[in-house]
């Protein structure tokens, strides 16, 4: 484990925005507390990055790697009409990747989905059989 992963914390704001469903060989896997939408979040775990390119070459290709994993377990589990997948950190610093499913019948299609609807709270359950599905697509143990 490299040394800045084992001194790695999460952004209080992330922490108080989401549910932690587990860890990657690089990225923390979040799902965003919003039931308007499937809303992930990849947060490789390295203290002090914010940018894509603070990772060097080896961690960016890890990346790369999990946002295509689970974007293709967060699409095949929702059966949504196209994926989302930004970094932006204009609001939190710490470098995380939004993957969010979106439908052409969601409350913001086709615009982006920050702002246009107050956050949902999910249903329990639902959110229970929601890991439950993404934990065995994306190989979480």
């Amino acid at each position: 484990m490299p040394a800045s992963a084992a001194t790695w914390t999460l952004h209080p704001q992330l922490q108080k925005d989401t549910v932690d469903i587990g860890d990657l060989p690089l990225s923390r896997v979040l799902i965003i507390k919003d039931a308007h939408y499937p809303w992930l979040l990849l947060v490789p775990r390295r203290e002090d990055i914010t940018e894509i390119i603070d990772l060097d070459e080896v961690a960016q290709a890890q990346l790369m790697a999990e946002i295509a994993r689970v974007g293709r377990a967060l699409k095949e589990v929702t059966k949504c009409d196209k994926l989302n997948v930004a970094a932006l950190g204009n609001v939190v610093p710490q470098l995380h990747v939004h993957i969010i499913a979106r439908r052409t019948s969601d409350a913001a299609w086709p615009r982006p989905v920050w702002g246009v609807m107050p956050p949902l709270a999910h249903d329990p359950e639902e959110l229970q059989l929601f890991i439950s599905a993404l934990r065995r697509k994306i190989w979480l143990s």
